[in-house]
């Protein structure tokens, strides 16, 4: 685990592993919630897990106002760090964060994974408001099957809720970014738990549909989270062996 400090943002880091470099983007659950995928990967390729500015206790810079922001602290870092042919993967929250990432045409990302993405607006297929789920429903909504989920005390969504409202509003939706995913002309794969209760298959289908030449993959068995129900089956569909 490092500190970085890119401009005025400090970035809390995980880097391990070697090869093809990864950055993996963790949704409103945390960095808990990619930390084991992490270690797979880092198994086959180089892993960037940062811990999104704001969650977990860490410092966020008060120039980090929005998506657009994080995803240039992003850049920003691989800059830094003088990486090249970079693939953003992120679930989630971390989906519409690579997508930004994606949108800003860095030369150093070369594709972008989504994996059950939020962000865009679907009027037939809405986000379901996770705010008032006790945890039991919760589970129900983000998982195939809710006795894979990692055991908790907590009783209803990630106290790292407020974080992410702080980066998405609380729509969590950006009304433009569908018609904005329309000047993306790098790979982009995205990829669905065909469970997914909190952005259904069809909100899926919708993201696919607003990005040109894209890839869209639905996992079976699959809930919202599938880095952490069917890891290895998301790790295929990457093309990661």
């Amino acid at each position: 685990m490092t500190s970085l400090r890119v401009g005025p943002v400090e970035i809390t880091l995980q880097d391990r592993g070697h090869g093809r470099p990864f950055l993996l983007l963790h949704g409103g659950g945390g960095v808990a919630t990619m930390t084991g995928f992490a270690g797979l990967l880092a198994e086959r390729s180089r892993v960037l897990l940062p811990t999104h500015p704001g969650f977990g206790g860490t410092p966020k810079a008060a120039e980090l106002t929005g998506v657009r922001a994080l995803a240039k602290a992003y850049v920003a870092m691989l800059d830094q760090l003088d990486l090249t042919d970079v693939t953003v993967l992120g679930n989630s929250f971390g989906g519409w964060l690579a997508a930004e990432i994606a949108l800003l045409g860095s030369p150093r990302v070369s594709g972008a994974v989504i994996v059950d993405g939020i962000g865009i607006v679907v009027p037939d297929h809405p986000l379901t408001d996770v705010s008032g789920l006790s945890r039991t429903e919760l589970l129900a909504h983000s998982y195939h099957d809710p006795a894979k989920a990692p055991s908790s005390t907590g009783t209803g969504p990630s106290p790292d809720v407020r974080a992410l409202i702080g980066y998405t509003g609380p729509a969590m939706a950006d009304p433009e970014l569908a018609d904005r995913l329309g000047e993306l002309t790098l790979p982009v794969h995205i990829i669905w738990g065909e469970s997914d209760r909190i952005a259904g298959p069809e909100y899926g289908k919708a993201y696919a549909a607003a990005v040109p030449a894209s890839t869209f993959t639905v996992l079976p068995r699959t809930g919202h989270l599938p880095q952490l129900e069917t890891p290895e089956e998301l790790l295929g569909a990457v093309g990661v062996r």
